[in-house]
């Protein structure tokens, strides 16, 4: 059975992350994006922030970061090595595909560039936390790497997991996602069919995460940047160049001017 993952609303549309192993008071958080909230559902559930596990360096992931140390300075804060200097709190680098014990949890890193050159996805027991590389039925923005390293982070690293692999992302834009997945692919019923169901979450003031890296690779359209349809929408983009990078490139693109 796979561990149980506390999801914390931050800032206008961001997630983080509590887990904890059950019976004890020790807490991991992925991407403090902000104080208040994490610290509300610490209190919540009676526990000790032990460490953070920080996706990359972006404001929006770490901004609870430093806040929170004043209130325990014994936690950890983990993030990928080359973002010494610019992940506040560090204490910890972690290499790819390192492996750690953590409060009882093990943690695998995953490094994950392209989003920014030092992302990290922490793939616990079936949980995956991807930050803002992977998103549900979407990727994010290319800032510091290259198509062809996003193309090989999610496709090949991320891609690589087991189907049943839960995916938790760091914002909620699944809807969004799913309307460009739909206009890209117009004849994939699991586009539609997702969609539904995002609709009636979101109904319910509930949050679409998880996904499972076996939706993903259903509905997601950087996962399937090779699909006839897919491949149709961007030819014009391609300048004759067919490969994987440059079709996810085309995709990105697409999605940049995406309303």
């Amino acid at each position: 059975m796979g561990i149980a993952v506390g999801i914390v609303p931050c800032l206008s549309d961001n997630y983080s992350y509590l887990m904890r192993v059950p019976g004890t008071d020790r807490a991991v958080v992925v991407d403090a994006s902000e104080a208040a909230p994490v610290r509300a559902a610490l209190r919540e559930h009676g526990l000790t922030l032990a460490a953070i596990l920080a996706t990359h360096h972006h404001e929006d992931h770490v901004g609870g970061n430093l806040e929170l140390l004043k209130e325990f300075p014994n936690a950890q804060v983990f993030g990928f090595e080359t973002d010494a200097g610019r992940l506040p709190g560090l204490t910890r680098g972690v290499k790819d595909g390192e492996r750690f014990a953590l409060e009882g949890l093990e943690v695998k890193a995953m490094h994950i560039p392209g989003h920014t050159l030092g992302a990290v996805a922490y793939l616990v027991d079936d949980a995956v936390f991807t930050g803002d590389t992977l998103f549900v039925a979407g990727c994010g923005r290319l800032f510091e790497g290259t198509p062809a390293q996003m193309y090989d982070s999610i496709n090949t690293r991320l891609g690589g997991l087991a189907d049943a692999t839960r995916v938790y992302c760091g914002h909620e834009y699944t809807a969004k996602n799913l309307e460009f997945a739909a206009a890209l692919e117009p004849s994939n019923q699991a586009v539609r069919d997702k969609s539904e169901r995002v609709r009636a979450l979101l109904a319910r003031g509930e949050p679409t995460v998880p996904s499972t890296i076996g939706e993903e690779r259903e509905t997601n359209p950087f996962l399937r940047v090779e699909k006839p349809e897919i491949l149709a929408k961007v030819a014009e983009d391609l300048s004759g160049d067919r490969s994987t990078a440059s079709l996810f490139g085309a995709v990105r693109r697409a999605k940049d001017r995406f309303r």
